[in-house]
This record gives structure tokens, C-alpha cells and sequence, in this order.
């Protein structure tokens, strides 16, 4: 509990408060777990004060002195923290969710474990500080100071970092999702732990990806499935169509390769076309099923010419009597040679008794040719 006197002077308003502490220098003030709801402390000099555990929510602490207290576990969710003076103060565990911290000083301050969702932290000095274990989730760090900081295994999503600095930060084990880091300097991130050998990345998207292909054995079998069992399977996605391409996607499981049907909504930072290409160049062949097309066209005309991916073309319907392409610019992708001939199908039952022999096999064997040409010509 708060030593009474230190209290009751307290309630008084930062005036009487800051006259106190200035006739008494040397006294550190017990202060701990008292409750200030919405209280107005602005500019109040509580420098080194013993605040754990205190209740401070919403409370008005603009332009505080608060350098070397201790809020270790203190409520201060919502308060007004904008300009304070932070510096190497104790913030273990504090809630600060949705905290106005505009411009404040938390330089070497330890905010390790603290909850800062939400929180406001544009222009904040954060050089050294310990963030390890910290939910950053939401918080706007715009042009904050990060640079030195620890943001081990912290949690940083939807975290605005838009023109912050983080050069020199720790972040191991750190997760990050949908992180904005426009404009961010992030030179010299170190991805490992303080027990291990220094590794440092540019690029804090990547780091967590960089740590695991040094360090876990496993990464590589992400890897070779990227870049070896993936097919990826276009078509139309009305239900008559979609039919069909599911039975390929079982089928292809069954053969022990690891199917993408594109059938999801484009992502907002990549358009369709990108989208495509993205998981192409993923892609160890492609099956497009251009009966009834509408967008297939579209796909193939973008990523053909760029991509020298095995694609194996199918159709449902007789062949015509004289034959036409499916569609007119289909005749157009035939000049690449990693473009299959055209497999007719009668049914989707027609289709799955002849895929390995018609579709896979010559699929695979294309595969094969390509990479004999590309090996030739690096030699």
C-alpha cells in the first residue's frame, strides 16, 4: 500500500506535489498500488517514486518526470503519457493499452512483458529499451526511435513502423504480421539469441525465416516441397467445372504432390496477375483446365511468356471435325515449347483414368527437358 502522507500530498495536484518533492530531494516516494483514476498529475515530478501495481488508468500524466520509477505490473491503460519523461523506468508488465505515449522518453526503459496494444507511440525515444516479450499489437510507432532496442519474441502485429528507426534491434523470436514499414530503417536486426554467434539482416520480414534455415533442419523440407511438389491447378469455379478440378487436386495428393487450386480472393497488396505469377514461379507444373474459360485465358497470357514452366493444357469435349483452338489466342501460347498439346476429355471419370499417362507423365518428362537446357547453358 502507498505510504498515507505521500498519498494524501499527492491528491493534492502536481503543485503541491512538485513543492513537496523539491523540499524533500532525497526522499523516495511510496506510492505504490495507489488508485488515481482519471486523475490530472500532468508535469508532476515523480522521478525514481515506487509505483508498482499502482491503478493509474486514464489518468493525465502529460509531461510527467517519471525517469527511474518503478511501474513494474501498473495500470496505466488509456493515460496520457504524451512528452513524459520515461527513462530507464520500470515497466515490467504494465498495461499501457491504448496509452497516449506522443513524444515520450523511454530511453533504457524496461518494458519487458508490457501490454501496448494500441498504444500511441509516434515520435517516442525507445533507444535501448527493453521490449522483450511486449505485445506491440496495433501500436503506431511512426517515426519512433527503436534503434538498440530488445524486441525478443515481442509482438508486433498490425504495428505501424512507418518511418521508424530500428537499426541494431534484437529480434529474436520476434512475430511480425502485417508489420507496416514503410520508409523504416532497419539495418543490422540480430536475429539470434544472446547465447549465439551474432547474425545480423536488413530486412525484418525475413528475419524469422533467415534464423530458421540457419537453425532448424526442417526449414528444408518447406523448402524442397516449394520448390519440387507444388502444382499449381487454374481453371473456371462454377460448380460443373470445379468439380473436375477438385478430383485433379485429390488425384495430385494422391500421387504425393501438393496441389494449389486457385480458388481464393487475390490478395489487397498483389494484383491477380502477380498473384498468379507468385505462385507459378512456386510451381513445378502447371494444369490448366480451359473448358468454358473466362479468366484462364487471361492467366495463361500472363504468366506463359514469362515463365518457362511446364504447363499441361485439358479440355472436356470431343475433338471438333475440322478442329479449332478452344479459344482464339490459345493457338498463340503454342510457339513455347513448355507448353504441352492439348488433352481432350470426354468426363471427369475419362479424365482421371488417363491424368498419369496423359497429363503427369508428359508433365514431368517437359520438366526433365527444361532443366537439361538451362544446366547446358550454365556450363
Amino acid at each position: 500500500m502507498p505510504n498515507p502522507e505521500h498519498a494524501r500530498i499527492l491528491m493534492q495536484g502536481s503543485a503541491a506535489w512538485n513543492a513537496w518533492r523539491r523540499a524533500n530531494p532525497m526522499l523516495r516516494a511510496d506510492l505504490s498500488r495507489i488508485r488515481l483514476g482519471k486523475f490530472d498529475l500532468a508535469g508532476a515530478d515523480l522521478r525514481n517514486a515506487e509505483l508498482a501495481r499502482a491503478e493509474l488508468h486514464a489518468v493525465n500524466l502529460n509531461a510527467a518526470l517519471l525517469s527511474g520509477a518503478d511501474l513494474r505490473r501498473a495500470d496505466l491503460s488509456n493515460a496520457d503519457l504524451a512528452g513524459a519523461d520515461l527513462t530507464n523506468a520500470k515497466l515490467y508488465r504494465a498495461g499501457l493499452s491504448d496509452a497516449n505515449l506522443d513524444s515520450p522518453d523511454l530511453r533504457g526503459a524496461d518494458l519487458c512483458r508490457a501490454t501496448l496494444g494500441g498504444c500511441r507511440l509516434t515520435r517516442s525515444k525507445l533507444q535501448q529499451a527493453v521490449l522483450v516479450s511486449a505485445d506491440l499489437g496495433g501500436a503506431d510507432l511512426t517515426f519512433a526511435n527503436l534503434s538498440g532496442a530488445n524486441l525478443s519474441i515481442a509482438q508486433l502485429v498490425k504495428t505501424n513502423l512507418t518511418s521508424a528507426n530500428i537499426a541494431g534491434c534484437r529480434v529474436y523470436g520476434t512475430s511480425v504480421w502485417d508489420v507496416c514499414l514503410s520508409n523504416t530503417i532497419q539495418t543490422n536486426l540480430i536475429i539470434t539469441p544472446e547465447d549465439e554467434a551474432l547474425v545480423e539482416v536488413d530486412n525484418l520480414e525475413v528475419a524469422q525465416f533467415v534464423y530458421l534455415l540457419l537453425n532448424n533442419e526442417r526449414i528444408r523440407d518447406v523448402i524442397d516441397t516449394i520448390t519440387s511438389k507444388v502444382v499449381l491447378i487454374l481453371g473456371r469455379f462454377i460448380p460443373e467445372r470445379k468439380y473436375v478440378l477438385e478430383s485433379l487436386r485429390q488425384e495430385l495428393r494422391f500421387l504425393g504432390y501438393s496441389p494449389v487450386l486457385f480458388d481464393f480472393d487475390k490478395p489487397t497488396n498483389l494484383d491477380l496477375t502477380e498473384t498468379i505469377t507468385l505462385l507459378a514461379r512456386m510451381a513445378r507444373f502447371i494444369i490448366a483446365d480451359i473448358t468454358d474459360p473466362k479468366s484462364v485465358p487471361h492467366e495463361l497470357a500472363s504468366i506463359v511468356p514469362a515463365l518457362a514452366v511446364p504447363l499441361a493444357p485439358v479440355l472436356e469435349g470431343e475433338l471438333p471435325d475440322p478442329p479449332t483452338a478452344p479459344y482464339s489466342m490459345f493457338r498463340d501460347l503454342g510457339k513455347y515449347p513448355w507448353v504441352l498439346p492439348l488433352h481432350r476429355y470426354t468426363s471427369r471419370d475419362e479424365l482421371i483414368v488417363s491424368f498419369r499417362d496423359s497429363v503427369i507423365r508428359p508433365a514431368e518428362e517437359k520438366r526433365r527437358e527444361l532443366l537439361q537446357i538451362k544446366n547446358a547453358s550454365e556450363q
